[in-house]
């Protein structure tokens, strides 16, 4: 999976929501924008090739508000798969977001 394919496909008409990440969405105040703007303007930083029923990976990027964020997107030949996005915090994460700390 490379972020220029996940561009190409970055818009409304091809993301697919599920009803339990749309909740997930509206739980931490995340828009459909901030979505692209996430893909648009971040990089993968994991992959999940084994994930089904499609390929997934977790994207670093920006909010509109420029916040980090994380997107988790499986893709298939012509739509990308909305499986969660977030914000990610210090406890979690190292302070690049980047990188899991460790338990």
């Amino acid at each position: 999976m490379d972020i220029i394919d996940l561009r190409a496909l970055c818009s409304p008409k091809h993301i697919k929501i599920t009803v339990h990440a749309a909740k997930r969405l509206e739980q931490r105040d995340i828009l459909l924008r901030d979505i692209l703007m996430c893909i648009q303007t971040g990089e993968i930083i994991e992959q999940y090739p084994d994930d089904y029923p499609y390929p997934s990976c977790l994207i670093l990027g920006q909010s509109i508000d420029k916040s980090p964020m994380h997107t988790v997107i499986g893709m298939n030949e012509t739509d990308l798969f909305l499986i969660t996005a977030y914000f990610p915090d210090t406890d979690k994460w190292e302070n690049d977001f980047r990188t899991r700390k460790e338990n």
